[in-house]
Parts: C-alpha cells; structure tokens; sequence
C-alpha cells in the first residue's frame, strides 16, 4: 500500500471508510504497526506519561519529542505520522508556533504536527498551515489544560459545554486544519462534528461515529495495567505475555541454564592448550 497523505486521508473520510490511529514513541514498535495496515501514528506528548512515567503531559519539552518523533518516522514506510506540539511549545505566538512545528518536521521527518486548543489557538494554526505544514487539532479534553479543566473530564455534556466543542471544531476547520482529534467528547455530540465537517474527525473516548478511533499502543495491547481509561480495549495481553518472558529469563539465568551451548560462540581461534597455558601464566 502506498504512503498515506492527507489527500488520502480526506479521500476515506468522503468514502465513508474509518481511519485507525495508534500513539507510538519508538522504532521497533513502529516496525510492527507498519506491518498490520494501521492508517496513521501519533507521536504524542502522552509519552510523558507512558514512557517517562510522569502524572500528566506537561512536562515534555521539544527536544524530548524530536527524539521520539525521528525514531517513529525512520520505520514509518505508509503510515502517516503526526508529532506532538508539547505544552508551550505553541501557546506564546504564531512565530513560536512555527518555529516549533518547522522543527518538528525537519528534525523528525514527521508528516503534520499537533496541536492542542480551539478558538483559542486559530492564529497558529493558521499559521503553521501557511507555512505549508499540515496540522491535526485536538478539541474536548485537551491534556495540557489539565489543571484549567480540573483533571481528565469529559467535555461538552451540557448544552453551552457542547455547544463551545462544537464552536471550537469548526473554528479549527476555518484556520485549515484537516483533522481534530476529539477526546472525552459524548458520542452524539462527536457524531453531529463529525457530520459537519470536512476534516477528518479522529476520537478517542468520542463513540464509534468518528471518522477514525486513536488508541495508546501500551493500553490497547493490555501494557499498562494500573489504570484503564472507559474508552480503552484491550485487544490482547501483551503485558502477561512479557511478564512470562521476563520471568522465564530470571528463572533459566538463576539457574544457570542459560545461556546453552546453542546460544555461545563454540569457535574460537585459541586452542585448548593456548587457553592453559594462559591459565598458567596469570
């Protein structure tokens, strides 16, 4: 299959054909998604979380997702791979916005960026754009307002609530951004935006009435599981399947069974004798 693009993107939302999206951080893992079909990568800031261990997003810098962003774009041969734009990497002007998301882009190789924010962050957006960089918007439950918002609460469930989501999708659209991820958003209210827009709507905690559905690799594969979000499937049990694995190594190492004969290098240009004789002198 051919690389995705955002033409191809769009061309499914108008086909009526859903988009699958997983978050990834690393190039083996990246390896095997490009193996089984998957539409597009995210390279989030949720990295923070899952892969350093912190409560929440904030703390992720630039050069953090650059690192991140290169490794998953080096594997990507047809998924199209969209970077993260961290907590105030965007938020102080247009001119930081672009700077930011030029970096990203010619740094990673990634093929859009995103951003966080609706009406509120239509300059940069635009922006961006206009320096000929796609972007991916990110209404509803927007991470990096974590503290503003409260915690991790559903958005949009009472009629102003959803009535400003709604506001702020289209307002995302107007600036020229061709797809929104909507989190935490009520399925009816994710289905009536997705329904009246052109960009394609991408949910995650939003119903099944999305245009496309984004999943975590580590929750959707059962990795993580101190804490499963409602919206979280656990497609199989990846995390068990490792625990055995590491469990079986600790096991054969205690006992001194592996490695085997099998898994040693039996050559050796030093004879026996010479081996001795090395014995000897030291």
């Amino acid at each position: 299959m051919a690389k995705r693009t955002v033409q191809t993107l769009l061309e499914m939302k108008r086909e009526g054909r859903k988009i699958s999206q997983v978050t990834c951080y690393d190039y083996s893992t990246m390896r095997l998604v490009e193996q089984c079909g998957i539409d597009s990568v995210l390279v989030g800031d949720s990295l923070g979380m899952t892969m350093q261990g912190y409560e929440n997003t904030l703390p992720v810098t630039m050069d953090e997702m650059i690192i991140y962003a290169r490794s998953v774009a080096r594997a990507a041969r047809e998924a199209f791979v969209i970077a993260d734009m961290p907590f105030m990497s965007y938020q102080v002007s247009a001119e930081q916005a672009v700077a930011n998301a030029g970096r990203l882009i010619k740094e990673t190789g990634a093929n859009a960026v995103k951003l966080e924010g609706g009406a509120s962050v239509t300059e940069q957006i635009r922006a961006i754009v206009s320096s000929g960089i796609p972007v991916c918007a990110h209404v509803g439950m927007t991470p990096q307002s974590v503290n503003a918002l409260g915690g991790f609460k559903v958005q949009g469930k009472g009629e102003e609530a959803a009535e400003k989501v709604l506001k702020d999708a289209l307002a995302v659209q107007e600036a020229g951004a061709f797809m929104c991820v909507l989190e935490c958003v009520p399925p009816k209210l994710a289905s009536l935006i997705t329904s009246k827009v052109e960009m394609v709507t991408i949910g995650i905690g939003a119903g099944a009435g999305c245009d496309g559905q984004v999943l975590v690799w580590q929750d959707l594969a059962a990795v993580t599981t101190d804490f499963k979000p409602k919206f979280t499937k656990h497609f199989g049990q990846v995390g068990e399947a490792l625990k055995a694995c590491f469990r079986a190594y600790n096991g054969e190492v205690k006992a001194g069974t592996f490695p085997a004969e099998e898994h040693s290098y039996v050559r050796s240009d030093c004879s026996d004798e010479y081996l001795e004789e090395l014995n000897r002198r030291y």
